[in-house]
């Protein structure tokens, strides 16, 4: 189906040290997220599977697809009419897949922000060719400083965008100002393992892994499960929960290496330049981390006080 163009308002000029971060954000997204729609989907994240599930590659868009349900049941949200949320932030939102989701599900208004200008064009687009162009709307803005009033949002959804951000504390405390009282918030995100009683920091060879991994996926500083919960004390929210997922994503980048070997993968690769082949190529790391347990493929729950 062919659409229309949507013209989407860039952000103002970058100034600060910090926004070089956004600013490799960007790009990177803009570059690479037409490579990740034409072999994945619109679902620009993990999908979750059984532990230890063999699986074919037609299965990975259906566990992105139960990742959000995975989420939102671990979140306890309410189906009940009178209950379910009816306006939705989605921070960090890709080309929109759980914004759109979201939206058809629950007959919610949804607003997503992405620092790429690309993805927010290609989400309106989505919307529009979907039929929600009424529900849904997109835009280019930054997570640590959202352009909504206070108190807006029933549901406030980080899904694969909390790893992005170089103030934890000004992230979740922009996901806390936005929540409307009651509100529920859901993050879902990559974490290093949490550090045990003795340690003041991870091992030299473990965050050598994770620096490698961050400078191609520009990623700042990780932190831990348990950083995220102190944070979320420190405001004063509640029922707060946590659930390590990384046995339910194991299969993901396996078959992420997969397709980017395919020939699809390979001439996708090309076309899309030099930030996504980089990215590409520390794929393999995210399993080595995975599997000597220094990532963590974490949700972190909680609800903002009535």
């Amino acid at each position: 189906m062919a659409t229309t163009a949507v013209k989407v308002p860039l952000p103002p000029k970058l100034t600060s040290a910090d926004d070089e971060l956004k600013k490799g954000i960007s790009e990177f997204y803009d570059a690479s997220s037409g490579m990740w729609e034409n072999i994945w989907g619109e679902h620009m994240h993990h999908g979750f599977y059984d532990s230890d599930d063999v699986v074919q590659l037609s299965d990975h868009r259906s566990a992105q697809i139960r990742m959000v349900e995975e989420a939102l049941r671990f979140a306890s949200l309410s189906d009940d009419p009178e209950k379910k949320p009816r306006t939705i932030v989605d921070v960090g939102c890709g080309i929109g897949g759980s914004s759109r989701y979201l939206a058809r599900k629950y007959g919610a208004e949804c607003f997503g922000i992405t620092l790429s200008p690309v993805q927010a064009e290609r989400a309106q687009a989505l919307a529009a060719a979907q039929g929600l162009a009424d529900k849904v709307s997109f835009q280019v803005a930054d997570a640590l400083n959202q352009p909504f009033p206070d108190g807006k949002f029933d549901l406030v959804w980080s899904m694969e965008s909390g790893e992005h951000m170089p103030d934890k504390l000004k992230f979740v405390s922009e996901l806390t100002r936005v929540a409307a009282p009651g509100a529920t918030i859901i993050i879902v995100t990559w974490c290093h393992r949490d550090l045990l009683p003795t340690e003041n920091s991870l091992r030299p060879d473990e965050q050598k892994i994770l620096n490698k991994i961050g400078s191609s996926f520009y990623l700042p500083a990780w932190c831990s499960t348990a950083d995220y919960v102190k944070l979320l004390e420190s405001l004063s929210l509640q029922d707060i929960k946590t659930a390590d997922w990384s046995g339910n994503v194991a299969p993901f980048w396996p078959a992420v290496i997969k397709t980017a070997l395919s020939w699809k993968g390979i001439t996708s690769l090309l076309r899309s330049g030099w930030k996504s082949i980089r990215g590409a190529l520390v794929m393999p790391l995210m399993i080595e981390g995975f599997k000597k347990d220094i990532i963590k493929f974490s949700i972190i729950t909680c609800k903002k006080p009535e």
